[in-house]
């Protein structure tokens, strides 16, 4: 099974180009449902948090509080570190395991965080979603609900888009129509099915 990593700044449409990779039939695994249910009420990962950063990052039901841990580690880069030192291990092993199992000709991880964790070299290739910064940011504050402020400090967290694109196997750019990104997606698809195994 070829592996491919998909991977894009924030609000550059991963989600998306994920949803129709999986319409088209894509095996595909989210390190967002991987983080999303490893932080969940009494799993290691919750516990290894809560001993890093203290029980109030900590919901009432056990579980780790988004919310808040966002707040604490986008306003220090230190405290973001030890995060992802602690996170990190549990997604790309997941991933491991799960495209150990596979059987299909290739299989997709969405991995926003892919080339600032080093990990690109575990693929064999990668897809990258683009688009402006300021479309970034627009998608950010009003999808997410965030401040200007909040949504600059996330994306300075990471990679710039335009670098991630340089260095990518190929780019899929959502800054269009829909429809203009969907023929690049079945463009790409059929660039990654004619790839030798």
């Amino acid at each position: 099974m070829l592996k491919i990593a998909l991977t894009g700044g924030i609000a550059t449409g991963k989600s998306y180009v994920l949803r129709r990779l999986r319409e088209r039939g894509v095996p595909s695994i989210d390190a967002d449902d991987i983080v999303h249910q490893a932080l969940g009420p009494d799993t290691p990962t919750t516990q290894a948090v809560a001993r890093e950063f203290g029980p109030a990052m900590l919901t009432a039901e056990g579980g780790v509080d988004r919310r808040a841990l966002a707040g604490k580690v986008f306003a220090d880069a230190g405290a973001r570190l030890r995060l992802e030192a602690i996170v990190h291990p549990v997604v790309y092993e997941t991933i491991r395991i799960w495209f150990a199992a596979g059987d299909r000709p290739f299989g997709v991880a969405s991995i926003p965080l892919l080339y600032e964790t080093h990990h690109e070299a575990d693929f064999d290739a990668v897809v990258v979603t683009a688009c402006t910064p300021e479309q970034q940011l627009d998608r950010i504050v009003h999808r997410d609900g965030l401040s200007e402020e909040e949504g600059r400090r996330r994306m300075a967290a990471q990679i710039p888009t335009e670098e991630k694109a340089a260095r990518a196997d190929y780019v899929i750019w959502t800054n269009g129509t829909t429809a203009e990104t969907d023929i690049q997606i079945d463009d790409v698809m059929m660039k990654l099915e004619s790839r030798p195994s």
